[in-house]
């Protein structure tokens, strides 16, 4: 071959490979990364209906705006969903820069939906989160569902930003913990004893379809197959037991059934006034954090199922067409870092589980987790009971549909 068709192959070569033209995103080049960012405005796509997480977003704007010039934008949402529809509408019309969604707390289903539909950044062509420097920091040894949501493999797609387990409370003013349920079997037949005293968020909030999930696993004879993808076939015959149970359940609720509590917020304030007897979040410090803020009273406490309750991670994606993707990366480091992770952790701020080994940090920053105090109401981690896996993200939807079919006039 000669030099010149050598020279002319080479040049034809680069011109079509985009990817390593200059200005090409390497998270490995991190100056470079933080440098590009300073004076981006990343739009935060997150949940908006719990003050203290928002307080806690915004506090991390400020600190984004002070040490790296970036602003961070929060979009309140209510449901995660709305952020995946926008960069799916995006997408079909063509809008592959430039988008107006830059970071998204995300997991299960909508994660699962992006990643099908190849909506997710891949720099260089593939993940980017444990190529963050605050990734030396996380736990990939003792939690698993780091690297896994849902049974869906995050490959490095999102970052893991806090842990979660459904736990269940009670007012101890009001009732012994010596009679609270340790299954949601038994919390029918508690409910049974105590007719109006309890109610679940209906199905899609998030909360609401949780405790479907927690139902499920422990109703379903062959519970392998929530790790697997919904078998039509079969869905009907899985879940019998299921709405057997919420047969069962449902007279004895809250208004008997008829309706439901708007949102987990709406099902805490209910605990407040004495209008419920047992509520449940996805986060074990939640009753502290509620405390700590002068949502719930001090009597307030936590209890979980010995046969184990749902767990998972939560995560930050950034999609695919962000138009502030080093800001984003930078964020989403940020909210991975030490600092950060204890910060979110106090219940006097949100609470919210840390995705940290604090065993792999410098001596100072494991100070502040050491002395961090949980809260009066917060299980100690050998008294959360085993953890169950979450189902694959196909049970979700097709438990929420069948459960809309079932029960629909009720909401």
């Amino acid at each position: 071959m000669t030099i010149m068709l050598r020279t002319a192959l080479a040049a034809l070569f680069i011109s079509a490979t985009p990817a390593l033209a200059e200005g090409a995103l390497d998270v490995t080049q991190w100056d470079i990364v933080v440098e590009k960012a300073k004076g981006q405005t990343v739009y935060f796509n997150a949940w908006g209906g719990s003050q203290n997480i928002n307080d806690y977003i915004a506090w991390a704007g400020d600190e984004l705006e002070s040490r790296y010039g970036i602003t961070v934008e929060h979009v309140l949402l209510e449901d995660t969903a709305t952020a995946v529809a926008t960069v799916v509408a995006e997408k079909t019309a063509g809008r592959d820069e430039g988008g107006r969604v830059d970071l998204i707390w995300i997991n299960g289903e909508n994660f699962a939906s992006m990643k099908r539909q190849d909506l997710l950044l891949k720099p260089g062509g593939e993940g980017w989160a444990h190529k963050l420097p605050s990734w030396r920091y996380v736990d990939v040894e003792n939690k698993p569902t780091i690297t896994v949501d849902f049974t869906v493999p995050t490959e490095g797609l999102e970052a893991p930003w806090g842990g979660a387990k459904m736990v269940f409370f009670h007012d101890s003013a009001r009732t012994d913990a010596a009679d609270m349920p340790g299954s949601v079997a038994e919390l029918a037949d508690w409910a049974a004893d105590n007719p109006g005293r309890f109610s679940y968020p209906a199905p899609p909030d998030f909360i609401g379809s949780s405790f479907l999930k927690q139902a499920l696993s422990e109703t379903i004879a062959e519970p392998a197959k929530l790790l697997k993808p919904v078998d039509e076939a079969t869905f009907e015959a899985d879940t019998a037991p299921l709405f057997a149970l919420l047969d069962r359940l449902h007279p004895n609720m809250w208004r008997s059934g008829r309706a439901f509590v708007k949102n987990y917020p709406a099902m805490s304030q209910g605990l407040a006034d004495g209008e419920l007897d047992i509520t449940f979040a996805f986060n074990p410090a939640e009753a502290s954090s509620a405390i700590a803020q002068g949502i719930l009273p001090d009597s307030v406490r936590s209890f979980t199922f010995p046969g184990g309750t749902l767990g998972n991670t939560h995560f930050l994606a950034t999609p695919y067409n962000a138009s502030a993707k080093e800001g984003a990366l930078v964020l989403a480091n940020f909210l991975m870092s030490p600092e950060a992770q204890a910060r979110k952790q106090d219940p006097n701020v949100w609470g919210d589980p840390t995705v940290l080994a604090v065993g792999k940090m410098n001596a100072e920053d494991k100070a502040a987790f050491d002395t961090l105090d949980l809260g009066i109401a917060t299980l100690a981690p050998q008294d959360l009971g085993p953890m169950l896996p979450e189902p694959h993200p196909s049970w979700m939807e097709a438990i929420e549909d069948a459960w809309t079919q079932h029960y629909a006039a009720a909401n």
